[in-house]
């Protein structure tokens, strides 16, 4: 059966969505997941003050593509008018959804009463959420976390009280805000709320999905309609293409080559400059080098060199001679 957000978005049978990341998901980085086949994405979340005072690095989160859809953008905030109008501003710039984030645990966030921290107050929750519903026509979904901490799961109660005010959809990663990204996920909440017969909108389960095994195992013990994966596609892209194969025909994809992923890293390299110019675009890239190529015997070489260089075409000489050098290896492995 079909996933369905509202009347709008229909996601297919099981979708696998890319998490919104602070600093990560930006369009460079959707662009290569969107290519390994993820069927949803979101924006970086998006502060509501800063938008609202028009702050460049608030604005430039707006940017989507047609290519991406559909695609959410994910605001966050403290003040119920301020999250009103970041609505307005976001829903101008034309994505598919609005998301809240009430899920974000880091500090300079939840202890200003935005992200994470809304689950010790559900009614100013409550509250925000039907007004950024009452603020667009598009169809308003929730990431959020099982709750504050081990004595307020609280999640169950959040699901049915937002639904009642019109979210689409809800997406809970299964950590307390106090366990930050630390220890397991539990999804049993998860599984919880999905059995909840008052919850008639999607539940899309998150947190530490990082492998075929895990999105196969889960999808079939937690009941959720979906999986959210976040930090396990960082530098591995073809997580969805390869949970997406096994999905449909119970086999394992090869993993990418050595090559690929040289390929991969360099069309992620070019559309940072692309978006970004180069000299941020060069910077923010330095990020990503590690991930693309974790656990490869003598890359570490490489990347020090990468992450020194400071223009394109000495990059781009980089990247040639590493593709160059797993090409050979790929080939002296296949006359062995």
């Amino acid at each position: 059966m079909s996933v369905k957000i509202g009347n709008s978005i229909d996601l297919g049978e099981f979708p696998l969505l890319l998490a919104p990341m602070e600093d990560v998901s930006d369009p460079p980085f959707r662009f290569v997941c969107k290519q390994q086949g993820v069927d949803m994405m979101y924006t970086e979340f998006v502060s509501s003050e800063g938008l609202i005072r028009n702050a460049a690095k608030s604005t430039q989160k707006l940017d989507i593509f047609e290519y991406e859809r559909p695609i959410g953008i994910q605001i966050f905030g403290s003040d119920i008018d301020s999250m009103k109008q970041a609505t307005e501003i976001s829903t101008l710039a034309g994505p598919d959804l609005i998301d809240i984030n009430y899920g974000c645990p880091v500090k300079n966030v939840a202890c200003r009463g935005a992200g994470a921290s809304l689950l010790q107050d559900i009614d100013r929750m409550v509250a925000m959420t039907k007004a950024v519903v009452e603020s667009t026509n598009l169809p308003v979904t929730v990431k959020t976390r099982l709750g504050w901490d081990d004595n307020t799961k609280n999640v169950y109660e959040v699901a049915e009280r937002l639904q009642d005010v019109g979210i689409k959809a809800l997406s809970i990663h299964g950590r307390t805000r106090s366990q930050m990204y630390k220890g397991q996920a539990d999804w049993t909440l998860i599984k919880k709320v999905k059995r909840n017969p008052r919850i008639q909108i999607p539940i899309f389960g998150n947190g530490d999905v990082d492998s075929v095994e895990k999105a196969a195992a889960w999808r079939l013990e937690y009941e959720v309609d979906g999986i959210m994966i976040g930090r396990g596609a960082i530098g591995n892209p073809w997580i969805f293409r390869e949970v997406k194969h096994y999905f449909k025909t119970g086999e394992y994809l090869p993993p990418p080559t050595l090559t690929e992923r040289v390929q991969v890293c360099r069309t992620h390299f070019e559309k940072s400059i692309e978006w970004k110019g180069e000299r941020t675009g060069v910077f923010e890239m330095r990020r990503h080098y590690a991930n693309y190529f974790k656990g490869i015997p003598h890359f570490k070489e490489y990347r020090m060199r990468l992450v020194k260089a400071v223009d394109i075409p000495e990059i781009l000489s980089i990247l040639d001679e590493l593709e160059e050098s797993f090409s050979r290896q790929e080939s002296e492995a296949v006359l062995a």
